[in-house]
């Protein structure tokens, strides 16, 4: 918050994604200040949206986004007294395709919106991005990046430890961060999911690196690699993506 309050824009480095009940509920309680409300931006192959009685493995991070929308625990879900931290009607999913059945359900009746990977091969990132900024921008002052690394192909990013086949293209991370640079409302962006100890000669760490210069007005570096799943196929030589149907 006083980053926020000094005019500059806070980058949160994670951990796991259990740090985002926190972190956007910071942004919620700075806006709140002003009377003034942010979208989120939720780049994640899971959606987070279990809750205590809910979750199969008791995990907190496969949660925060529904404390952050007002359901589960009483504490989490209140943190800085944001209660919610956001409005669903201003969060945008990207890259989901891996959800349980009681999250499915949740979803469903929750009022976020969700582009799953079978939404990004059929229409495509630039037309997602164009959707979800829509959705993040409406009627606040501005959006919060929240950047599970998991989102991007584990061929991408191999050092996360919940890695799910079938993500986002490193071309397709990057236009989407790109387009959110170009648009000027970002408030402030976490990165989270890295694990050193499952890297491959840094390369996770360095994409994600150029990933968050793209969403600061970057751009990407000068040979950069671009990467094709290893189970690439298809038209144009594009992975096979997994639907996840609503």
């Amino acid at each position: 918050m006083e980053t926020l309050r000094a005019g500059a824009t806070p980058l949160v480095l994670g951990g796991d994604h259990s740090i985002a009940m926190g972190t956007m509920s910071g942004i919620s309680a700075h806006s709140r200040a002003r009377r003034q409300t942010a979208g989120l931006l939720w780049f994640d192959a899971h959606a987070d949206m279990n809750t205590p009685a809910s979750s199969p493995s008791g995990n907190v991070h496969g949660m925060p986004l529904a404390h952050l929308l007002g359901y589960g625990d009483a504490q989490l879900s209140r943190v800085l007294g944001a209660h919610p931290a956001v409005a669903a009607k201003n969060v945008a999913i990207v890259g989901l395709r891996d959800i349980d059945r009681a999250e499915r359900r949740f979803i469903t009746r929750s009022g976020v919106s969700v582009f799953t990977m079978d939404d990004i091969d059929e229409f495509g990132m630039p037309e997602i991005a164009r959707r979800a900024l829509k959705i993040i921008n409406a009627g606040t002052a501005g959006f919060h990046i929240s950047f599970d690394l998991d989102g991007c192909d584990p061929t991408v990013i191999p050092a996360t430890g919940t890695p799910v086949a079938d993500g986002v293209t490193l071309p397709e991370a990057n236009l989407l961060l790109r387009e959110c640079a170009r648009d000027g409302g970002m408030m402030s962006m976490e990165v989270v999911e890295l694990n050193p100890l499952l890297d491959r000669t840094n390369v996770s760490a360095q994409r994600a690196v150029e990933l968050i210069r793209s969403a600061l007005g970057g751009g990407i570096r000068k040979g950069t690699p671009a990467v094709v799943s290893e189970n690439a196929g298809g038209q144009g030589g594009r992975c096979s993506k997994r639907a996840v149907y609503l």
